[in-house]
């Protein structure tokens, strides 16, 4: 997001030309670089005496295929992944708990779920990463030569958004946050953050802070500028969800309150209101 939505930042006026094109990133000072590959059941580690020494890459590809349907019947893609892989979620190994050694098909159906998504789940599984990676040190992602440099539309926001929502409901906190800081380095711009938020306030639960806060943030920050540039969209987006407004309204009074409290307890010099004088000349 723009500047650093994660910052405690003091909402500032907003500048005299709204800028189209907004980073959607903060400072990532102070953040742990998020990576699932410390988490794979096969990443390779020091064994203590009396350990059980973690099984090879080799043996969870020896493991029983599953296949996962994707997407409403009728457009259902069909992929497969290798069980003791797939049981690193929490969700998936209840479902393979289900499956018998009888010769019947180990199946599961996901109906509702992105394609897309599922497939940046399974890269990481085996991986412990999804493209575009994060360039090491840097707040950015590798360069994908079919994509725009600017988010215009939201797709790239919502391909990582997806991935999150994925996560939490495969109960996958490593992935969660890996995809959380990937939406933190997109270039984006008004009508593509809107897309955005639309969809975290759509697919989120109202407790989830650690995503719905910093987009509300954002656009208490840069709303009078950024609405100058989807304002049917904005207002569209607050109609539909009133909790996206409500928060978005809560920081800027939260805000107002903060600086008149400052104001109150060190006033700047001169800066006292005064009804202004009326003189006449004799």
């Amino acid at each position: 997001m723009a500047d650093s939505v994660h910052d405690e930042e003091v909402l500032a006026d907003a500048p005299a030309n709204p800028t189209p094109e907004v980073e959607m990133a903060g400072d990532g000072e102070g953040e742990e670089e998020p990576s699932g590959r410390a988490a794979l059941p096969f990443a390779e580690a020091e064994v203590e005496e009396g350990e059980t020494p973690r099984p090879s890459f080799t043996s969870f590809l020896t493991s029983p295929i599953v296949t996962l349907l994707v997407g409403n019947s009728g457009q259902e893609t069909v992929i497969t992944a290798h069980q003791a892989l797939l049981t690193q979620s929490p969700y998936f190994r209840e479902a393979c708990a289900e499956f018998t050694d009888d010769g019947s098909p180990r199946q599961i159906d996901l109906a509702d779920h992105d394609i897309d998504a599922m497939g940046c789940f399974l890269e990481f599984l085996y991986t412990g990463d999804y493209f575009p990676k994060k360039i090491p040190g840097q707040r950015q992602l590798e360069t994908d030569p079919s994509l725009p440099k600017v988010d215009e539309t939201g797709d790239q926001l919502l391909k990582h958004a997806r991935v999150y929502t994925l996560a939490e409901k495969f109960q996958m906190p490593q992935l969660k946050q890996l995809s959380s800081s990937k939406i933190h380095c997109v270039n984006s711009t008004a009508k593509g953050e809107i897309a955005y938020a639309r969809y975290v306030y759509a697919h989120t639960p109202k407790e989830d802070n650690s995503i719905r806060a910093p987009v509300a943030k954002f656009w208490a920050m840069r709303s009078h500028t950024l609405r100058a540039e989807a304002e049917e969209e904005f207002r569209a987006l607050c109609l539909e969800h009133p909790q996206f407004g409500y928060d978005v309204l809560t920081l800027v009074l939260d805000e107002k309150l903060k600086r008149e409290r400052n104001d109150k307890l060190a006033p700047a010099v001169g800066s006292a209101r005064k009804r202004a004088r009326h003189s006449s000349n004799a």
